[in-house]
């Protein structure tokens, strides 16, 4: 009778032991859930546009613009063109073909610093 009981204690032991590795588990974080996350906001979409230049004008001259009109830019031709994330600069770059559409080259990512001193500017 007391061998019976001591297996017993043993198997309630063994399996007391099993279920305090199975909750330590479950409160851990793991690479996986950390990975989870990640590929969560990877789906997310950005608004990205590429800016070739800037042009201010009157309402009159707006209302004269017609098909085959010219507007001039600020920017001179052979300038980098402005890459914006969401509306935040982020890069410089230049017009580049591939497959026959229209692509730019990142040539200059824009550092945090000028980041935050370009938004104080504004």
């Amino acid at each position: 009778m007391v061998d019976s009981d001591i297996e017993q204690n043993l198997e309630n032991v063994a399996q007391a032991a099993a279920d305090v590795a199975a909750a330590a588990a479950a409160t851990t974080p793991q690479k996986k859930q950390v990975g989870r996350t990640l590929e969560f906001i990877l789906d997310v979409a950005l608004q990205v546009t590429v800016e070739v230049g800037r042009a201010r004008m009157t309402i009159q001259d707006l209302l004269q613009l017609g098909q085959g009109s010219v507007v001039e830019l600020e920017k001179l031709a052979g300038e980098p063109l402005d890459i914006y994330i969401n509306g935040k600069a982020v890069a410089r770059g230049e017009a580049v073909i591939v497959n026959e559409k229209f692509g730019v080259r990142l040539t200059d990512i824009i550092s945090p610093e000028d980041r935050i001193e370009g938004l104080e500017r504004r």
